[in-house]
């Protein structure tokens, strides 16, 4: 092998080798919601962060409470619920959250706290607000969603 096609390929390599795990101050990647039911992957598609359902306790579960009708049957894992989350300052994001419980978006965001959860909260008539708090998971369930962050961006482009 030549010289030049050797480093071309190491330049190759690097350029599309997979990234590093999110810093422990950065909200993207696998995150276990409160109650233990769903891991949620954020991903970054062109500056704003996106979080999708990449594991269910319960699998199959569908979207059917929500307003509109052709979504009803959408399966619940892939589905987007951080919508759009922009950044605001150091560490805080805003945008929007979908509740597939009760089929209601709310506007609200995500903190992270300085011992590495995140906290999600949203708000209706923007005072009336809740939340809960994130816990990281290192590796993603390997009986969930199995896709790139790539696709899942190019997926949220195309609805």
């Amino acid at each position: 092998m030549t010289l030049r096609l050797h480093l071309f390929l190491i330049i190759l390599l690097t350029v599309f080798a997979p990234a590093a795990p999110a810093a422990a101050g950065e909200p993207w990647g696998e995150w276990l919601v409160a109650e233990k039911s769903a891991q949620i992957r954020i991903v970054d598609c062109a500056g704003a962060l996106w979080g999708v359902v990449a594991w269910e306790k319960d699998p199959g579960g569908v979207d059917e409470k929500n307003p509109d009708l052709a979504k009803r049957t959408r399966p619940t894992l892939g589905m987007p619920i951080l919508l759009g989350m922009k950044p605001i300052a150091p560490g805080k994001w805003d945008g929007t959250i979908y509740n597939s419980e009760n089929g209601k978006t709310y506007s609200g965001g995500i903190r992270m706290n300085d011992d590495g959860s995140l906290r999600i909260f949203g708000c209706i008539l923007g005072f009336l607000c809740g939340g809960e708090t994130w816990t990281r998971v290192e590796a993603p369930s390997s009986n969930g969603l199995q896709a790139t962050d790539a696709a899942i961006c190019a997926r949220l482009d195309a609805s």
